[in-house]
């Protein structure tokens, strides 16, 4: 079986719209300029890509980095929207591990109509009972 995408996007901008305001409220001292771009290049090319078997996260403007997640490694998904995140349609998925080199992973400014939590919910429900795999936890 080969691996399918099933949902690739980034953040929203909408999530530094705070900054961008500020930067165009004191734009005549011209490093809240850089400041905002920087930011907005930042969020372009921080890449989310939900697959049939796992989560790939790519950053960077000029270097990338891809972490890949195995999606039955997760334990839970938790989705927080802050106030602000509310009246923009946005919210922050927080993913829960077994896995030790990123334990917490944090997808930020996620479009709240994507429904995203439930489609990476419903796949590592799919690719646990394909590889028969079960959460255990020892304490």
């Amino acid at each position: 079986m080969t691996e399918e995408t099933i949902w690739r996007g980034t953040s929203s901008q909408l999530k530094n719209l705070g900054l961008f305001i500020l930067a165009g409220l004191f734009c005549w001292l011209i490093v809240p300029i850089f400041i905002a771009l920087t930011r907005y290049l930042q969020t372009k090319n921080n890449v989310f890509e939900l697959t049939t078997e796992r989560v790939k996260m790519t950053e960077g403007i000029f270097s990338k980095v891809t972490e890949t997640l195995e999606l039955y490694r997760v334990k839970d998904i938790e989705v927080r929207q802050p106030f602000i995140y509310r009246v923009l349609g946005l919210e922050n998925i927080v993913v829960n591990t077994s896995d030790l080199s990123s334990p917490v992973i944090l997808l930020e400014g996620i479009p709240t109509k994507i429904g995203l939590a439930d489609k990476l919910r419903n796949q590592v429900e799919i690719i646990r009972a394909q590889k028969k795999v079960r959460e255990l936890d020892i304490e």
